[in-house]
């Protein structure tokens, strides 16, 4: 009888496996003189063929696996070792970190306690995000960037509604998203602290890590590009060093690029509206696909005629378009357009004046 297992023949044992079995089976029948002749020799016919059957089952099973021919217990024991390894590929777990978000406070009332050099920098960033800022402080206190931003600034003046006065209890910070200190009293800092944390208000306190619901780290911001630097809290300086490198690194038109991708996007977003399902996967899958295909800089020079052109051609036909393509079709497409829109009368008029220029130079040169 021919066996399945190591020593054989590779993938094609279960071949020879059935092969051999049938030619058993044959047999078998044979001794109850002719197949099926009784009831007695059906059964029992059918029974080997049902114990071989199963037999040829976990033949093909344990091939699929791509593991020897074991018991089930050893079979389990390798699937299991298998789904540890697959576990072992998946990123690190790091304690310790902070969350990062791209909180959109933008119309939401927040207050900042202070008006010296911190609190400047401090209300440059929440104006950056379009809140509404309540801005409280002595006016003798205020650094001259501030007294700009209340008085002067075209478009922060109207967003800051300032309070000439030191903070004076919870009814100071009642409605706000978040709130803000940046003053040098530790023990009014320590008491605006108590008071947020009682309203349930998050708050961030200058200089002090282990008061803060959240930290501001050193920002890059170009356009609708924002990159966050934190050292959580451990080395501000570093922080800023670290983004001085960073933004040294970007390409000039970073921003530009951004903005010509989010206008495809958006006007994808108007071809192929569904959120989810299939047509939501295919459109994520294709604008990754040319986030992947283009350069920065081919993206940033990307115009509204070529966005939507790169739509007709890529998006509708679930097509990838690179840069190269692109522009070849573009340029094939501007010469046939030439050439449809030049009539024969154009093309007369130029053999004739073609035709006197080279007559002229002949007689001239004969001349």
């Amino acid at each position: 009888m021919l066996r399945s297992g190591a020593g054989g023949v590779g993938g094609n044992n279960s071949n020879y496996l059935v092969a051999g079995k049938h030619l058993q089976l044959a047999h078998v029948c044979r001794r109850f003189s002719c197949p099926f002749s009784s009831p007695a020799s059906a059964i029992v016919c059918g029974l080997i063929l049902l114990f071989h059957s199963r037999q040829f089952t976990k033949t093909r099973s344990t091939q699929d696996l791509d593991l020897p021919s074991s018991t089930p217990s050893q079979v389990l024991d390798s699937s299991l070792s298998v789904h540890q390894n697959n576990i072992m590929t998946f990123p690190e777990i790091v304690p310790g970190g902070s969350l990062p978000l791209a909180w959109q406070l933008k119309d939401k009332p927040v207050v900042l306690i202070g008006g010296g050099m911190v609190a400047s920098g401090r209300l440059f960033n929440l104006l950056q995000a379009d809140e509404l800022v309540t801005l409280i402080a002595p006016s003798n206190q205020l650094h001259p960037e501030v007294k700009y931003r209340i008085h002067e600034d075209p478009i922060a003046s109207s967003r800051i509604t300032y309070l000439d006065k030191v903070y004076s209890g919870k009814q100071d910070l009642q409605g706000a998203e978040i709130v803000l200190t940046a003053i040098d009293d530790n023990e009014q800092s320590l008491r605006i602290w108590r008071d947020a944390k009682d309203l349930r208000i998050p708050i961030n306190v200058a200089d002090v890590p282990p008061n803060c619901d959240f930290y501001f780290g050193s920002l890059i911001r170009r356009g609708p590009l924002q990159i966050l630097v934190s050292t959580n809290g451990k080395g501000p300086k570093l922080a800023s060093l670290i983004r001085q490198r960073v933004e040294e690194s970007l390409p000039e038109n970073v921003e530009g690029a951004i903005k010509r991708v989010g206008i495809l996007r958006e006007k994808l977003r108007e071809r192929a509206p569904e959120v989810g399902g299939k047509l939501g996967k295919e459109r994520m899958k294709w604008m990754s696909g040319i986030c992947e295909s283009w350069n920065l800089e081919e993206l940033a020079e990307l115009d509204d005629q070529g966005i939507d052109k790169l739509l007709d051609e890529g998006w509708e036909r679930r097509k990838v378009m690179g840069c190269e393509e692109f522009y070849g079709m573009r340029r094939r497409e501007r010469r046939k357009g030439l050439k449809e829109n030049v009539s024969p009368l154009h093309w007369f008029v130029s053999g004739l004046l073609l035709g006197g220029l080279g007559s002229w130079l002949l007689f001239r040169k004969r001349g």
